[in-house]
């Protein structure tokens, strides 16, 4: 039997306290509302009529914080996936590059694979479901002999990896090499480093890797990267569609650089990805920032977003 049978009466607003609604400290006004967009109208006006409200308003925070960082000549560092490669954002990169707006890129492993074929052929992305069944995956003959070649020239060389790869292809007669990032990046001086775990990429199978050399030329893109997050103070640190290797990389080069006496106390970090993941959110927007810094994480597909950031930065 219930210890408590007496019925339960209803509770009523009679004696309710109020307030005047005037006094009352809200979230959102009719000054937060988003302008009218016309056609013909550019994609900076466009951008300052999107609402002041979550991510649209953040969206405008990062697009002033990155113009006020290029103005004062502070560094605007990228970081990349491979995705970013896949689904044709070459183009805008390279532009972003020639306009001042990138003063170093990070790709991963797979980044350089997507350039190269990019670069060679103007075709990349095999379709691994089908080539998978019959060992057929990543056995692209090109693609492991020139990359791993450059490579290992690179490493003899004393050079970082993404340097390493950027002078093959500016250096050779691909038929689109025009749109490669690192041909483009080493024409404009701008420095790419590449950020390998060994096993993950398809040129690793190849008779031409070297563990060496694919080790001591990563490795010292690591110490590159790490030299740009030194100089980050008062810049922007961007993360596009990398869950894991390029944030970890990250949070690395962040903790020696301030291991070794730099104050890294008022920069800015931004996650773009369709997804939200874990590494990321903590390593990029969370983790690393000083007492004056900010993190921003836009959710959405990113060959709509990196275009729309790009034509905002004007």
């Amino acid at each position: 039997m219930p210890h408590n049978t007496k019925p339960v009466k209803p509770m009523s607003g009679e004696g309710l306290k109020t307030y005047p609604l005037r006094a009352r400290r809200s979230k959102v006004g009719v000054g937060n509302f988003a302008g009218i967009a016309r056609s013909g109208d550019p994609v900076r006006r466009f951008v300052r009529n999107l609402p002041d409200v979550l991510a649209a308003r953040d969206f405008k925070d990062l697009v002033a914080r990155m113009t006020n960082a290029r103005k004062k000549g502070k560094t605007l560092l990228w970081a990349a996936g491979a995705h970013v490669i896949k689904v044709g954002l070459t183009p805008v990169f390279i532009d972003l590059m020639k306009r001042g707006w990138v003063s170093g890129l990070a790709l991963n492993g797979a980044g350089i694979v997507h350039d190269f074929e990019l670069a060679y052929c103007g075709e990349t992305s095999e379709d691994v479901e089908a080539q998978i069944r019959s060992g057929r995956f990543g056995m692209a003959e090109e693609t492991g002999r020139l990359l791993n070649a450059a490579i290992n020239k690179g490493a003899e060389r004393g050079l970082g990896l993404g340097e390493a790869v950027g002078k093959m292809i500016a250096g050779s007669d691909f038929k689109f090499k025009k749109l490669s990032l690192l041909g483009a990046a080493t024409k404009l001086g701008i420095p790419v480093t590449v950020h390998v775990a060994v096993g993950t990429d398809i040129i690793h199978v190849h008779p031409g890797a070297s563990g060496a050399a694919i080790g001591a030329t990563s490795l010292r893109d690591f110490f590159v990267f790490s030299a740009l997050v030194r100089r980050l103070e008062g810049g922007v640190f961007l993360n596009l569609g990398s869950a894991v290797v390029l944030p970890e990389i990250f949070l690395k080069a962040v903790s020696l650089v301030r291991n070794k006496g730099t104050k890294l106390d008022g920069f800015t970090t931004a996650v773009f990805d369709f997804n939200r993941h874990y590494r990321p959110s903590e390593n990029v927007v969370r983790r690393p920032l000083g007492k004056k810094g900010k993190g921003f994480y836009f959710v959405g597909h990113l060959e709509i977003m990196i275009p729309l950031l790009s034509a905002a930065l004007g």
